[in-house]
């Protein structure tokens, strides 16, 4: 396939441009365009590994003129902007010389039967993206977020997950209630109650909830578990990052089915 025939953008106030930045930079906008913004090498490039092909690729003009096939061809067309225009999209201190905008995918049903992570109002999108990283990294196929919790597809979620999104069904906007369609025992953390994590006997498949960063899970959703479980802490800090316990709950799991 032979690259798309750029378009070249060098002002300001090109209305492209602008839709852009805005998609860049609002944790919203992703919903009100349908599509979705991801810059750097490294999440274009796993984006390519997982099949996803963009609607667009954008590249800053030096970029562009030394930009591999595999980025130059991968998207259907493609806007070449000035390097200071390009730099102005971006929110990051060092804004990356080439993104890639991808349709918003479809909003997938919940699959039943999925080993599953639940984010109960997980707000914070560098807790939320790292926790997508640690489901992908340990064999969860689906992440739930309940309303309350940041955005799956906002920019900065993205950028944490540094590609998990790609490999994972995706479910957000549910209510508790909607949990009730899950077939697979669901397993709640506590800093203070519970079995221990490491002496547990842990079902597979099962569905993870991780609770809000300061109130935890909602009582609510910890009255429906099948197994409440807490991380042993020797050290004797109050808690941990949810983020941090949702890699530790998610590893056991890994490990006690090798």
């Amino acid at each position: 396939m032979s690259a798309a025939e750029p378009v070249f953008i060098s002002s300001r106030d090109n209305a492209l441009l602008k839709d852009l930045r805005r998609l860049a930079q609002d944790s919203g906008a992703h919903r009100r365009q349908g599509r979705v913004w991801i810059e750097g090498e490294h999440l274009c490039t796993a984006a390519l590994a997982r099949g996803w092909r963009p609607a667009l690729g954008v590249f800053s003009a030096s970029c562009w003129a030394r930009a591999p096939a595999a980025m130059a061809q991968a998207a259907s067309r493609n806007v070449v902007v000035d390097d200071a225009l390009m730099a102005g999209i971006s929110d990051l201190p060092s804004p990356a010389p080439l993104a890639f905008v991808l349709d918003l995918p479809a909003a997938p049903a919940l699959q039943a039967d999925a080993p599953t992570v639940v984010l109960d109002r997980v707000q914070d999108a560098g807790n939320v993206g790292s926790i997508l990283r640690s489901a992908a990294a340990f064999g969860i196929t689906q992440v739930v977020a309940l309303k309350g919790t940041a955005l799956l597809w906002s920019p900065k979620v993205l950028r944490a997950g540094m590609g998990a999104h790609f490999g994972l069904r995706l479910v957000e906007g549910l209510t508790t209630d909607d949990l009730a369609a899950l077939q697979v025992p669901l397993l709640v953390t506590s800093s203070h109650d519970g079995e221990p994590l490491h002496r547990a006997r842990l079902p597979w498949p099962c569905a993870w909830v991780m609770g809000h960063e300061g109130q935890g899970v909602s009582p609510e959703l910890a009255a429906r578990a099948a197994m409440a479980l807490r991380i042993a802490q020797p050290g004797g800090e109050e808690s941990l990052n949810v983020a941090a316990a949702a890699a530790i709950c998610l590893c056991a799991s890994a490990t006690a089915r090798v």
